[in-house]
């Protein structure tokens, strides 16, 4: 695949692809709340059904949140038994609570608790101390995180927003969620979509195995 270097920042894309493009529109948006209850609007809690969709699709493992700025997704995930760490240069403290989706309440967090964290940018090189990079709307670091899931043998999962300080874009007629996804398969990787129930960019892809 041809790479498009990102000097043209003014140029416009398409429209994002349908659901059905995706395979999505036969899926259940994931997330539930109260007794079982499934959320049936989009909401803003991105980070607690995050959490949930890893928790289902993955063992408890080590995981780079690349981009986590407060660490509240780490600090989840951390409760769930995983070792999660926040990469990013900017040291941020948790936030002082949050909501629990399950019970319909609102947690404390303790200013005493802290998550493991690297105050540095993403470099592929860290990748060899994880079992799965996480990007949650991690400007500038979608290709680097596919690049480093293949060097170094890690699993990845991305919901990638905008190709702001990337080192490749797509071309002007293809939107950056299908060609990242292709640029994935390129790779090596089996590449699946999935969308969460929160507001702003909620799509994302995950590698499901290796094809190379």
């Amino acid at each position: 695949m041809d790479h498009h270097f990102n000097t043209d920042r003014t140029h416009k894309y398409p429209a994002p692809p349908s659901l059905a493009a995706l395979g999505l529109q036969d899926r259940p948006l994931h997330g539930k709340r109260l007794s079982g209850q499934d959320l049936t609007k989009l909401k803003k809690f991105r980070f607690q059904l995050l959490r949930d969709w890893l928790v289902e699709q993955f063992d408890p493992c080590r995981i780079a949140d690349i981009g986590g700025g407060k660490g509240l997704l780490a600090y989840l995930l951390q409760k769930s038994g995983w070792q999660a760490t926040v990469v990013d240069p900017h040291n941020q403290a948790l936030p002082n609570k949050y909501k629990d989706l399950q019970n319909d309440r609102r947690v404390c967090i303790a200013p005493t608790e802290r998550v493991p964290r690297l105050a540095q940018p993403f470099t592929p090189d860290l990748a060899v101390d994880f079992d799965l990079l996480l990007g949650l709307h991690a400007h500038g670091c979608n290709i680097r995180i596919i690049e480093a899931a293949r060097d170094q043998g890690c699993d990845f999962v991305l919901l990638p927003c905008c190709v702001i300080d990337e080192p490749a874009v797509p071309p002007p007629d293809k939107h950056w969620l299908p060609w990242l996804a292709d640029y994935a398969r390129q790779q090596g990787f089996a590449v699946q979509h999935f969308q969460l129930n929160f507001k702003g960019q909620n799509i994302g892809l995950y590698n499901t195995g290796r094809t190379g």
